[in-house]
């Protein structure tokens, strides 16, 4: 139903079905750059995510690392998510010729404390190309290459809350949807844990086991259907006993 109503918007769909297919948190999704994305190999490497600050003359974004050290991972990219990423990109390829010099472009602007670290980078709106400003190619923007960040989100689910009548949704929902689906199916928990890069496997159990209670509802109910038999429908109706004299 909610791809069906966005088909046209190609940067939602795009991005609902990469969260979809990856499990990626809200920020790790709307941080990728096409840098990150190999489509050949099939593989996203998940590095940064994207967060807002208060707002200046070069806006409000910024990339940062990872929720923990151990969020940095690899993640496998399906066949239908290639196709996605392929076609996606090749939209916004046309979009820059069709544009031009009013597509949006921007650059990275490093941000360092006072020991000289780089702890975070700016997204800046490249609005003259520089030699020393290399230009960052982000991966869901507008069609006219403008960046949002997880702003880009905010219309469609206020669609999908007040029209679709879908009160109880997030697009960090997919995320637990992927884990559930994927534990369900049987792959092991220890490599669920790497895939949404969490380090310990607890947080799995606490976050997503409990939600196999439906599973366990199926699998009751396969085994009941292989067994079925009219001598055990007979049986359980333990009807009354009657004594022969």
């Amino acid at each position: 139903m909610i791809l069906l109503r966005f088909k046209n918007n190609y940067t939602f769909t795009c991005a609902f079905l990469t969260a979809c297919y990856t499990g990626m948190r809200t920020g790790e999704v709307l941080a990728l750059t096409w840098d990150d994305i190999d489509l050949e190999k099939q593989i996203i490497k998940v590095n940064k995510t994207v967060y807002a600050k208060k707002k200046d003359d070069n806006g409000r974004w910024y990339l940062g690392t990872t929720k923990t050290e151990g969020s940095c991972r690899e993640i496998f990219i399906c066949n239908t998510l290639k196709v996605a990423l392929k076609n996606y990109k090749e939209n916004q390829g046309n979009n820059k010729g069709l544009y031009k010099k009013s597509y949006y472009n921007y650059y990275l602007e490093e941000i360092k404390n006072k020991y000289d670290k780089i702890i975070e980078y700016k997204i800046i709106q490249l609005k003259h190309k520089s030699k020393n400003r290399k230009q960052v190619n982000l991966v869901f923007t507008k069609r006219d290459g403008k960046y949002c960040g997880i702003d880009i989100l905010k219309y469609p689910f206020k669609i999908i809350h007040e029209k679709l009548n879908i009160k109880k949704c997030r697009f960090y929902d997919l995320r637990g949807s992927f884990a559930t689906k994927t534990l369900r199916s049987g792959v092991k928990i220890r490599n669920v844990a790497d895939i949404l890069g969490h380090s310990k496997i607890e947080t799995i159990e606490n976050y997503y086991i409990s939600s196999l209670e439906e599973t366990m509802k199926i699998a009751s109910g396969i085994f009941e259907q292989t067994v079925k038999s009219d001598v055990i429908n007979e049986i359980i109706k333990y009807l009354p006993e009657i004594y022969k004299e």
